[in-house]
C-alpha cells in the first residue's frame, strides 16, 4: 500500500499541478478547465490575474482582445468565467430551476429574433429598440430590464457573449443542439463535470468536494440529482487519505507525493480567485491562516485590505499585497501573516515580481512599501 502524503506534499502538490509551465492562451484555458470572472479591478481583473501566471508574455486585457477568436465562452459553471466550449456540451441545454412566465418568453423571443437578424449586437441597441424599462436588481438598484432579460436568455443558452466592448457583453443568437436525455447520458454528463471540478481544484477537503458539487447547481442545475449520485460514485474512484484528521481527494492517476510535483523559488501575486487561492478551507488547512476577500465587506472592518492578493512564495502563502496604480505607477503594500520569510532569495524574488506585475499592467513598477 502506498504511503499517504504529508501535509507538506499535498501542499507542494496543490501549487505545483496548476502552475503549470506558462503556455498559449488557449492551452492555459483548456489546461485549467475553468477561469473564474470577476468584474473588480484592483489592479486588474481576477481572470487576468489568473492568466498571467500561466500565459507566456501575457498582458492585462488579452483574455478580452483575443476572446473572439478562440474556441472559448463566457458562462456559468460553479461560479461566472470561462470556459472551453466543448464544456457547454454538458451543461446545455440548461433548464433554470425557475420557469419564464408567458410574457416573458414572448418578450426573449421577440429580443432573440431581433438579434438573429441583426447578428451581434449591444444591450443598448435592444433597450433603444424594445424600450422595455427598468426594474430593480439583486442589489437593491435600478437596471435595465432588457440587460436583466438578456442575462437570462444568455444562461438559458439563448445567446452567447461574442466579444466585450468597453467591459459590456456583446449578444449573438446561438443554437445548442439537443442533448440525449436519456439516464445513463443525463449520468455521464454529471459525472464529467464533477471530473472537471476535481481536475481544477484537487487536492480537495472532502467537505470541498461537497460544497463545488452543490456549485454545480448554477452551471447544471438540471442533472441536480444525476450529481449527487456522480459524487457517490465518484468517491469511490478518486485517490484519497486522512491527513491530520481531514479527508482529502484527488485524481486517482496522480500520486500528491511525486517528485514530478516541483516548485520553483519564485513569487507571485495571486488573483483571489485563483485555483490555488479559491477554496477558503483548504486554504487554512495548507497555510495556517485565513484569507478572506473583503472587496464587499465594509472598509471599517476590513483586515486585509479591498483587495488582498494573497503573497506566495515557493509553496508558502506567506501574506498579501495591496496593489493600485497611480500616475501610471504600481503602488505595492505587502503584509505577512507570520513575519517576513528569512529565506535566502525571497526579497530580491518580491522586487522581480513587482517588476512582472508592473509589465503585465502596463505600467512603471514604483516603489514597494512593507507594512505588518
Amino acid at each position: 500500500m502506498p504511503k499517504p502524503p504529508t501535509l507538506d506534499d499535498l501542499r507542494r502538490y496543490a501549487v505545483a499541478r496548476t502552475l503549470f509551465r506558462p503556455t498559449t492562451l488557449a492551452r492555459a484555458i483548456d489546461k485549467l478547465g475553468f477561469v473564474q470572472a470577476d468584474p473588480i479591478r484592483a489592479p486588474a481583473r481576477a481572470q487576468d490575474l489568473t492568466l498571467r501566471h500561466r500565459v507566456a508574455g501575457y498582458r492585462v486585457g488579452d483574455l478580452e482582445r483575443r476572446y473572439s477568436r478562440l474556441r472559448i465562452d463566457e458562462d456559468a459553471f460553479v461560479n461566472y468565467g470561462f470556459l472551453p466550449r466543448r464544456h457547454l456540451a454538458l451543461m446545455h441545454p440548461r433548464t433554470p430551476r425557475q420557469a419564464w412566465d408567458a410574457k416573458t418568453r414572448r418578450k426573449a423571443a421577440e429580443i432573440l429574433a431581433f438579434i438573429r437578424a441583426r447578428g451581434p449586437t449591444h444591450p443598448r441597441v435592444v433597450e433603444e429598440h424594445f424600450a422595455h424599462g427598468r426594474r430593480i436588481n439583486a442589489w437593491g438598484g435600478s437596471s435595465q430590464a432588457t440587460t436583466h432579460l438578456l442575462d437570462g436568455m444568455h444562461y438559458r443558452g439563448l445567446l452567447r457573449v461574442r466579444r466585450r466592448e468597453a467591459g459590456t457583453r456583446i449578444y449573438e443568437a446561438v443554437e445548442h443542439p439537443p442533448a440525449d436525455d436519456a439516464p445513463a447520458a443525463r449520468a455521464a454528463r454529471a459525472e464529467a463535470l464533477l471530473a472537471l471540478v476535481v481536475a481544477k481544484y484537487a487536492p480537495l477537503p472532502a467537505s470541498s468536494l461537497v460544497y463545488l458539487a452543490r456549485l454545480l447547481g448554477y452551471g447544471a442545475p438540471h442533472l441536480g440529482d444525476e450529481t449527487r449520485a456522480a459524487l457517490a460514485t465518484l468517491r469511490e474512484r478518486l485517490a484519497s487519505a486522512r491527513v491530520d484528521g481531514t479527508v482529502w481527494y484527488w485524481p486517482g492517476d496522480e500520486n500528491p507525493r511525486s517528485r514530478r510535483w516541483r516548485v520553483d523559488d519564485r513569487v507571485r501575486l495571486l488573483a483571489p480567485f485563483d485555483p490555488i487561492v479559491w477554496d477558503r478551507r483548504r486554504f487554512e488547512l495548507l497555510w495556517g491562516w485565513t484569507y478572506r476577500f473583503e472587496a464587499y465587506t465594509p472598509a471599517p472592518k476590513r483586515k486585509l485590505g479591498y483587495y488582498a492578493l494573497p503573497l506566495l512564495w515557493r509553496d508558502r502563502i506567506v501574506g498579501w499585497a495591496n496593489a493600485s496604480v497611480r500616475d501610471d505607477r504600481l503602488a505595492l503594500t505587502t503584509h505577512f501573516a507570520d513575519g517576513r520569510p528569512d529565506d535566502a532569495g525571497f526579497v530580491g524574488e518580491l522586487a522581480a515580481e513587482r517588476v512582472r506585475l508592473a509589465e503585465f499592467l502596463g505600467v512603471s513598477p514604483g516603489r514597494a512599501a512593507r507594512r505588518g
